[in-house]
């Protein structure tokens, strides 16, 4: 890993305020809460837990991270296509910039040492805002190249050029059917929830819970969050996670619930998934220790790492 001949530092770097990041979130934030207040009904509410349970599940879990960024399993081009647009409406990133922002910190959390922003290990509210309105530049970042067949996709590089647009069509449905009410609950809210329970998953998950393997030379490891298992879609079991991540399936253990898998299970019943890999089929690239076994590690594969 290099970047302009040198080797790729993931400690040195500078955390910076993110305008693009401050009014996006600051404006979802806004129309969320207060909006959200003023205009409270029943079928929002219901509207809000729906489309949240949808973009969450169908979208972030399987389409963004398990199909997207670590193709954990394959499934028609369309409906690829579909969920990881449903995954752009969870409101963190359009496409390519979820891979970059996912490989990077994948990286960092892999090196000996790594900057406290990849670590989640400062107070609750400095990460929060260091996640939610900032970013890091680094001294020396990895030199990452995407993959061309993810970089010529005409689909996912409009996707990402209009990744918060997308949310302006469903807003006018929802108007059209609900009023400001379905607007504020369905687009602010939604949003606002997604964004803020990805952050705080992500700062238990690296700070506090059970863990059942080590990955080996890592600076970070990751925690399992059982209470948050249904909420997640099973992305809360993120120790296993870190263990194994080309695994579809995240809830390794009886009574590990993970939903995004039941529904990948219905998908490949239904002839819409297949070659779904699992965590005992994964070929080893780097021991992950646990307490009875050796479990494997694949680095992300989206991006050429150069040597």
């Amino acid at each position: 890993m290099d970047y302009a001949g040198q080797p790729g530092n993931a400690v040195r770097g500078q955390v910076r305020a993110d305008p693009v990041k401050i009014a996006w979130i600051g404006s979802m934030l806004l129309i969320g809460t207060v909006g959200a207040a003023l205009t409270i009904s029943l079928s929002a509410i219901a509207l809000f837990i729906g489309s949240t349970a949808v973009t969450l599940c169908l979208g972030h879990s399987l389409g963004m991270h398990r199909r997207f960024i670590h193709r954990s399993f394959a499934c028609p081009k369309w409906l690829e296509y579909g969920f990881v647009h449903l995954g752009v409406l969870v409101g963190l990133a359009g496409p390519l910039g979820m891979l970059l922002t996912h490989d990077i910190r994948d990286w960092a959390q892999r090196q000996p040492r790594c900057h406290d922003y990849f670590g989640h290990r400062q107070v609750w509210y400095r990460d929060l805002s260091w996640q939610l309105f900032c970013s890091i530049d680094l001294e020396r970042p990895p030199e990452l190249c995407l993959e061309a067949r993810i970089a010529g996709d005409p689909v996912y590089r409009w996707m990402e050029r209009s990744w918060m647009l997308q949310q302006l069509p469903w807003a006018l449905l929802f108007f059209g059917l609900g009023g400001w009410s379905w607007v504020c609950w369905g687009i602010g809210t939604r949003v606002s929830v997604s964004v803020l329970g990805h952050w705080l998953i992500g700062y238990f998950a690296h700070n506090t819970g059970d863990r059942d393997w080590h990955v080996s030379d890592a600076s970070v490891q990751g925690h399992n969050v059982p209470f948050c298992a249904i909420l997640t879609m099973g992305e809360s079991w993120h120790n296993n996670h870190h263990a194994f991540p080309c695994s579809a399936k995240l809830g390794l253990k009886k009574g590990q619930w993970d939903p995004g898998w039941w529904v990948l299970t219905a998908l490949e019943k239904s002839g819409l998934a297949w070659n779904v890999r699992t965590a005992d089929a994964l070929p080893a690239y780097r021991s992950t220790s646990a307490t009875e076994t050796d479990a494997p590690h694949h680095r992300p594969r989206h991006y050429r790492y150069s040597p």
